[in-house]
């Protein structure tokens, strides 16, 4: 189902929802750790540093600085990859889905506020 938007609406609609976030008491992520995090959250595991710096096309210590502050926020976690020692996995956390389940939430609500 493809959603109909006018330029101005979604601009509108991401307005909405970044001020909602920077009101909230919540976790207050850039906008390179929420594709990460969206990432991991909303594509099938199993999710690697390596895979996520291909798909972000940006370093691995660029994700590892991103996976530090959101692993301190208890947003994923990461653990070496026992089958390939090289590897580490960013895993899903009981926190991190909440956050993602809130924050999917909080974009339909301000969708649903949208002058039509």
């Amino acid at each position: 189902m493809a959603i109909s938007m006018r330029p101005s609406q979604s601009l509108r609609l991401w307005q909405q929802v970044t001020l909602a976030e920077v009101r909230a008491a919540s976790h207050d992520l850039t906008m390179r750790q929420m594709a990460i995090l969206l990432t991991v959250y909303l594509d099938p595991p199993p999710h690697t540093v390596r895979a996520l710096a291909a798909k972000l096309d940006v370093t691995k210590p660029v994700i590892t600085r991103a996976l530090d502050t959101m692993g301190a926020m208890g947003l994923v976690s990461r653990h070496r990859d026992e089958r390939d020692r090289r590897n580490v996995l960013v895993r899903r956390t009981v926190e991190g889905a909440l956050f993602v389940e809130r924050f999917g939430d909080l974009v339909i609500e301000k969708a649903a506020e949208l002058p039509l």
